[in-house]
């Protein structure tokens, strides 16, 4: 039986064998890039990259799907190492800062991009790059109790005042929701080309189309 029967089955053959080939980038592999890239891999999506230059911390364990044995490792090089020995499924992976000087490099061969870094010079850094070669680039950040997931066309880079310093309130559940709707958004993208842009909220469990 294959690791991915319950998904073929809602998802069909056709469009799982899309999934399959299509290569995926992922900047970015704490609370929301990390479970992203878990999530599209138990998708089925066999052709994954994730980057990400952080190394686990402790803190990062109630939301991000790594182990207290993996603190102080990279997370890319982890990620990618649990998520082989999960489902058998390579993916690339680089421990590395990403900047405008290799983001040709390290996004290369890729089909489309989901970024979710936290600071605002990687995020312009992958903003542009996609724009410059005309890469499908799906972002996605949350702050306290909401979330957004807007395509490149759309996105507005946050001001550096904005960036992560580690200390702000984060649910797990607002991560997870998120998550699932970011990939599901993929997943559409991939089958149709549609590209949705949408809101979440955790308190009152709303899923909304963003207002442009």
């Amino acid at each position: 039986m294959s690791i991915f029967f319950h998904e073929q089955l809602y998802r069909t053959s056709s469009v799982m064998s899309m999934v399959k080939n299509f290569p995926i980038a992922v900047c970015g592999a704490g609370a929301l890039g990390a479970n992203i890239t878990e999530n599209l891999a138990r998708s089925g999506f066999g052709q994954l990259t994730v980057v990400d230059r952080d190394r686990i911390e402790e803190r990062n364990l109630s939301t991000q799907p790594y182990y207290r044995s993996d603190i102080g490792a990279f997370k890319a090089k982890i990620l990618a190492h649990n998520l082989y020995r999960a489902l058998g499924v390579k993916i690339e992976a680089h421990s590395k800062e990403l900047t405008s000087a290799n983001v040709d490099r390290l996004l290369a061969n890729s089909a489309a991009i989901v970024d979710t870094f936290d600071n605002s010079v990687g995020r312009q850094a992958v903003k542009d790059y996609c724009a410059s070669v005309s890469v499908p680039c799906l972002h996605v950040g949350l702050a306290t109790d909401y979330s957004e997931i807007i395509w490149n066309e759309h996105y507005r880079v946050p001001s550096p005042a904005n960036d992560d310093v580690c200390d702000y309130p984060l649910s797990r559940n607002l991560v997870m929701l998120t998550v699932a709707v970011a990939c599901e958004v993929i997943v559409r993208f991939v089958a149709t080309k549609e590209q949705q842009n949408l809101t979440c909220t955790i308190k009152d469990f709303a899923v909304r189309p963003l207002i442009l």
